[in-house]
């Protein structure tokens, strides 16, 4: 059951990753894309990650990959952040 549920969670993290993916292509504008990017690969980053931990059944696994997912959140804020404020003062759109 916790392999099925596991499995389901990966499954799911894939397909944030791709709606990500086809949100890079297809929005129109930086920001839009930047929006895209960062809520859905983080998602899909968090739910590939709880069932990568579900699938090694050790605490510490599961705390490092827990660490790892909250780096990458902190790091795409920031680097989203950065490029939103670099692309706004010069008119950049895209």
């Amino acid at each position: 059951m916790i392999d099925a549920v596991a499995i389901a969670l990966i499954m799911l993290g894939l397909v944030f990753f791709i709606a990500g993916s086809v949100g890079l292509l297809r929005l129109p504008d930086l920001h839009s894309r930047l929006h895209a990017l960062t809520k859905a690969d983080n998602l899909g980053l968090g739910l590939l990650v709880a069932g990568v931990a579900l699938l090694e059944r050790s605490v510490v696994e599961a705390l490092q990959l827990l660490l790892v997912w909250l780096l990458v959140l902190a790091a795409s804020a920031a680097s989203a952040h950065l490029i939103a404020q670099h692309a706004r003062p010069r008119g950049e759109s895209e």
